[in-house]
Order: structure tokens, then C-alpha cells, then sequence
């Protein structure tokens, strides 16, 4: 089933709920760059979730005919990886027949000051270099690691939506789903999502479900939302889940990236399920969403990585066949064993990065092409 915040998402700027005259900011910040009229080389869109910030840069985009390059914080762990990505397309002309870019940077308040080291830096180098506009997305943009970003940025701030503006949004979107919906169930899935639209929309596609009426009395069990779920209590919600769609709102509203809640559905896969055919069930449908989003990242598709998150939770929460119990679940030991010989694969990373110095290569060839001949010239003399 297609997530209504997709299937129901505006189709131009004129239809922004609740932050309307911020999106028409970017949209001139936009133009005046690309006119080179503007003294920032950058944006920075900054406020709560679900307040319409990415969806702004997707309808500006279309309207202008530009190309988006999209990156979010499970991206970019490394200066290396950015590179790879960002660094040659922000100066190269599209590949599409379209007018220019955009490069956007979504959740960068994601990037963590350790474990993404070189991350803000490369950064910092695409925007000082880049032929297109680059825009930048926060929840929050005070993080003291953001210091140096905040500089070169023009920053333009998302308000959560007031409860009113939701209402009508929810309203026009029951008009379209054939929805018979009260007018008092409405303002309670809006309260509850405190502010974000796409929360709310979630809840009400979540809600409707096998309906054709909403009354007040189908909304009493909606608890007021948490912008951010403990990963435990993502993994009961998936696990828990009856339906794709279930398992994959409690993804959505969590604030763990991609990779990291792939690390821990696999961990837990075993914990959770007893039986060799839930088992089995569950892991091949994890196998295909990895799939999924290996392709994204590797041909920048990033339309597949939906289709990962739907086959990985969506498949994995489908795949039992007895009444959800509760489990105690693991830590990913794959995490806590790369912790545990960081030191070592740093010191190991400095000698090979010192050793293709001296060879005059890259590390990835001295890796693949001289390592092997200079292990066994190193056995042999053993």
C-alpha cells in the first residue's frame, strides 16, 4: 500500500501547508543564486520534523528544472564517500537535459563528530567549490559541530505547523481517499502529531485503514507522539507490527538511520522468531530490501530506498506466524566488535595510507593489487 504522505504530497509550493512563506524564501534564495545575486554559498533549512523542509527543495526542484542530488546523514559517514558522491557532481553539468542542480544535504545534524570525521569538512569543500546551490537540512542547527556550517549559510526556519492548518490538510486528503472523516477525529490525530504534518498523515492513513467513516471514538488510543522512539521501542513496533504499513510508520518516526536499524533487525531476527520458516521467511525478505538499498546508494537512486525500508520491516514484521511475545533484543555485535579493534583499524588504516605515499598509488590499489605479492614476499622471508 502506497504511504499516503506520498501518494497525497503537494504538487507545487502553493500548496505547503503551514510554512508556505519559508519555502517561498528558498525558492528566491534559489533564483538569486543561480543569478550569482547572493552572498551565501549556502542554505540552511532548520526546524522540527514533518514541517515540509525536504518536500520544499523536491517542489523546487520541479519547478525550476533542476536535478537533485540527495544525500542524508547514513551517507555521509566519510570526506571519502562525499566525494564520491558530491564532489564531482557539483561541478559537472547534469547528465539529464536539465538546467542545473541542486545538492542537498538532508539531516546533518546527523553527522556525528567521531564517527563521521572528515564528514563536515568535505562538506564545507563541495560548498566553497560548487557550481550549483547547496542546501543544507537540520532539525536542530545549533549543535555546536555545526558552527563552521552555520557560517556559510543562509538559514531560513520551518515552524510546526499549527493544529488548524493540519485539520484542513487532513480534511482535503480524506476528500481524496473517500474517507468519511468527523471533524473532532481530525483535530485529535492533528494535536497528537504536535506539529507535524507528516506524522499526522501516517496516523490518519493508519487509523483508516478498512474504513470508509473516522469518528472520534477510533482516534481515543492515539498517544500523544515523541519525536523520537527509542530504538527497543522501534524494534517491538516492528516486530509487533500486523501490517507493511504499521512497521513501516514506526520506522519513519524513529530518528535511527537506514544502516543502523538494518544492523539491528538483523541482529534481532533470530531473538524474535523461533521457528526455522519465520526464520527463513524473515531473512529473505531482509536480503531483498538490502539489495534495494545498496543499489541506491551505488546509482544514487534514491526513489529504491523506500523500497528497502518496505521489504525490510515490512517483510520482516509479516514473516511470523504466531502471536507477537515479548523479547529482550540484542545490540548489533558487529557494532560493538568494530568499537571494540577501532584503534587497530586506524593504526592499520595510517600504515597503508603512509605505505601508498611512499608506492605512489592509491590505497584502494596498494590494497587490491600489492598487498597480496607483499604478504607472501613477507612469509617467504619468515
Amino acid at each position: 500500500m502506497e504511504p499516503w504522505t506520498e501518494k497525497f504530497k503537494p504538487n507545487s509550493l502553493q500548496e505547503i501547508v503551514g510554512n508556505y512563506n519559508a519555502a517561498l524564501e528558498l525558492l528566491e534564495w534559489i533564483k538569486s543564486y543561480l543569478s550569482g545575486k547572493t552572498d551565501k554559498k549556502a542554505v540552511l533549512l532548520y526546524g522540527p520534523p514533518g514541517t515540509g523542509k525536504t518536500l520544499s527543495v523536491h517542489l523546487i526542484a520541479k519547478t525550476l528544472d533542476l536535478e537533485l542530488l540527495e544525500m542524508n546523514a547514513s551517507d555521509f559517514r566519510t570526506e571519502e564517500i562525499i566525494e564520491s558522491i558530491a564532489g564531482s557532481a557539483s561541478l559537472q553539468s547534469s547528465l539529464f537535459g536539465k538546467k542545473g542542480k541542486i545538492i542537498l544535504f538532508d539531516e546533518v545534524d546527523g553527522i556525528s563528530g567521531k564517527e563521521d570525521r572528515g564528514g563536515i569538512n568535505a562538506i564545507k569543500k563541495i560548498i566553497n567549490t560548487s557550481r550549483y546551490p547547496v542546501v543544507l537540512i537540520a532539525n536542530n542547527p545549533w549543535d555546536p559541530k555545526l558552527r563552521e556550517l552555520r557560517e556559510l549559510c543562509h538559514m531560513i526556519r520551518f515552524n510546526r505547523i499549527r493544529t488548524p492548518s493540519i485539520v484542513a490538510r487532513l480534511k482535503r486528503i480524506a476528500q481524496l481517499a473517500g474517507i468519511n472523516a468527523e471533524e473532532e477525529a481530525l483535530k485529535r490525530i492533528a494535536e497528537v502529531a504536535n506539529g507535524d504534518m507528516r506524522a499526522a498523515i501516517n496516523d490518519f492513513q493508519m487509523l483508516s485503514q478498512g474504513k470508509k467513516y473516522l469518528r472520534e471514538g477510533d482516534v481515543v488510543k492515539l498517544y500523544p507522539r515523541t519525536q523520537e522512539l527509542e530504538i527497543f521501542e522501534v524494534m517491538k513496533g516492528i516486530f509487533s507490527a500486523n501490517t507493511i504499513l504499521k512497521a513501516k510508520i514506526t520506522a519513519e518516526n524513529s530518528a535511527i538511520d537506514i544502516d543502523l536499524l538494518m544492523q539491528w533487525i538483523n541482529e534481532n531476527i533470530p531473538n524474535q522468531y523461533t521457528t526455522p520458516e519465520e526464520r527463513a521467511e524473515a531473512y529473505d525478505w531482509f536480503s531483498k530490501a538490502d539489495v534495494f538499498l545498496n543499489r541506491a546508494k551505488r546509482k544514487q537512486m534514491w526513489d529504491l530506498m523506500s523500497y528497502a525500508i518496505e521489504l525490510a520491516v515490512g517483510g520482516v514484521a509479516l514473516a511470523k506466524r504466531t502471536p507477537y511475545k515479548f523479547t529482550k533484543y540484542s545490540f548489533p555485535r558487529i557494532i560493538s566488535l568494530l568499537s571494540q579493534n577501532k584503534e587497530e583499524r586506524e593504526k592499520r588504516r595510517e600504515e597503508l595510507k603512509a605505505l601508498a605515499k611512499e608506492l605512489h598509488v592509491s590505497t584502494r590499489k596498494l590494497i587490491s593489487e600489492y598487498l597480496p605479492y607483499i604478504n607472501i614476499i613477507h612469509n617467504k622471508e619468515l
